[in-house]
């Protein structure tokens, strides 16, 4: 697609992304579509989650699109925490995670006067700043929610707490049916989040994101019409709201290797470990690859890691893990072994850390992908035509899974029955023969029926973004509009 598309009138806006990188890659892709679109872009953060994706940023700019970023100084020693721990993520210590949130309420001053003095027509920030919506409202400008989740989450979460189903099922291991949604949905207590099963401080939380949604301009959502096109409408009758779905982000915001390379990236990569994977990968025979990853806030306990290793090597194919540091401990060790033992087989190999997710994806290699269901990774996925044996974890990611697994059928589950929090272990351990059966099923596919629909969606995916296409209309539509907002405001001359 060409980037030099028309140019929407001088509207300014302010970005705002919550600390966290699942959270902050979405949101900056969308803001790199908006200055795509002429609009004038300033994202605010602080200085190290600027590092996630400020590769990006000079690379926008260096073609001339008016997108910056606004660094502020994370609260660090007000808090009590060491300099450059400022995320939630998987590596953030537990001790310091209510400090972050401390932190975090301290710069919200600093982020209105920002706010205030920058001028923007509009601001669109993360659910996790509800207060923006009065901020918004105090100067006369439209505020925007993003959402990080799928219109169906969205809607499962609305339908449990509209009808509280799991209430009246027997036991924690109980089936019951999400009321009031296009597809029957059947979920069990123990695969809810905490929050929705009973009462507690997140719950209080998610009502006040709730509110401020309903008192803002709209919603966006990284997701297209084709995607998930019932819950689209689902979701906006029930919340009586406007939404957008301007996906695949990463897809629209990403169009060349470089970009794809530079997205969410917060270190120099070496270039022997980029020519290290590519090389291995590109030896090897198209579609017979698997990729392992559960996502940059996922750690597993030592048992679980020896199970996934197993079933890694038993399957027989190929396979990519993407692994974490799990602090020294054995599992550590464990993971090092099985490593040099891959390597000598050439069957395996594993990525420490950060992986270019979207560049591995593409590469014909890889045939299928093992996923926390987290909601990037499953649009990346879909975008790649791939499909998904699902192993969601926590947050909204059982949600995800109905609609990988039964509204799309794209999905195999390899039956993780419990919820947890994203900074806890959990007690569930997946045994190996549960994954390798999802594993074989995905990756031999006999009638490859499930490959066909993830082929369509992808193609689905290509044509939403391109002119004419439901994100493409939504993203032109929603700037007309904020224009008009502005121009409404303009004195007559």
């Amino acid at each position: 697609m060409s980037v030099a598309m028309e140019k929407q009138g001088e509207l300014k806006s302010i970005f705002l992304p919550f600390l966290s990188t699942s959270h902050i890659i979405p949101l900056v892709d969308m803001a790199r579509l908006f200055a795509l679109h002429g609009v004038d872009v300033t994202i605010i953060t602080t200085e190290q989650n600027a590092t996630v994706f400020q590769k990006s940023i000079d690379l926008d700019f260096s073609r001339g699109r008016p997108i910056r970023t606004h660094v502020v100084k994370f609260p660090a020693a007000k808090v009590g925490l060491p300099v450059g721990i400022e995320a939630f993520n998987v590596d953030t210590p537990r001790e310091m995670i209510p400090r972050i949130y401390t932190g975090l309420a301290i710069l919200q001053q600093e982020f209105e006067k920002l706010f205030h003095d920058l001028e923007p027509d509009f601001i669109v920030t993360d659910m996790f700043h509800p207060w923006s919506v009065d901020a918004a409202a105090k100067l006369g400008i439209p505020r925007i929610m993003f959402h990080g989740a799928s219109y169906l989450a969205r809607s499962a979460a609305h339908s449990v707490e509209q009808y509280a189903p799991h209430l009246e099922a027997k036991s924690d291991s109980d089936k019951f049916v999400l009321p009031g949604l296009p597809d029957t949905l059947e979920m069990t207590r123990l695969q809810l989040p905490d929050w929705l099963r009973s009462p507690n401080q997140y719950t209080e939380l998610m009502r006040t994101i709730k509110e401020s949604e309903k008192r803002s301009y709209g919603s966006l959502f990284n997701s297209f019409y084709d995607l998930e096109s019932a819950y689209y409408e689902h979701y906006k009758s029930v919340m009586g709201t406007k939404s957008w779905g301007i996906g695949p982000v990463s897809l629209w915001a990403n169009q060349d290797a470089e970009d794809k390379a530079a997205r969410g990236y917060a270190e120099e990569e070496e270039e022997e470990e980029e020519e290290g994977w590519l090389k291995w990968l590109n030896s090897k025979a198209e579609s017979s690859v698997l990729y392992v990853s559960f996502g940059s806030m996922n750690k597993f306990p030592y048992s679980q890691l020896v199970e996934i290793a197993r079933a890694l090597e038993d399957s027989g194919h190929d396979f990519i893990w993407v692994v974490r540091k799990n602090d020294g401990g054995e599992g550590d060790n464990f993971l090092e072994e099985f490593e040099k033992r891959v390597k000598e087989s050439n069957k395996g190999y594993l990525i420490w850390g950060w992986a270019p997710q979207l560049l591995i994806l593409e590469n014909p290699a890889i045939g299928g992908l093992v996923t926390h269901c987290g909601w990037n990774t499953v649009v990346e996925s879909v975008n790649a035509g791939l499909p998904m044996a699902t192993w969601p974890l926590f947050a909204e990611h059982f949600f995800n899974e109905k609609l990988v697994v039964d509204v799309l059928k794209i999905g195999v589950p390899v039956g993780a029955k419990e919820w947890r929090n994203w900074n806890e272990f959990g007690s569930e351990v997946v045994k190996r023969e549960e994954i390798g059966n999802a594993i074989a099923l995905m990756m031999s596919e006999g009638d490859g029926e499930m490959r066909k629909r993830a082929k369509a969606l992808s193609d689905a995916a290509k044509s939403a973004i391109k002119v004419g296409g439901s994100s493409h209309n939504n993203m032109n539509e929603l700037i007309r509009e904020l224009n008009e907002i502005k121009l409404s405001k303009a004195p007559n001359p």
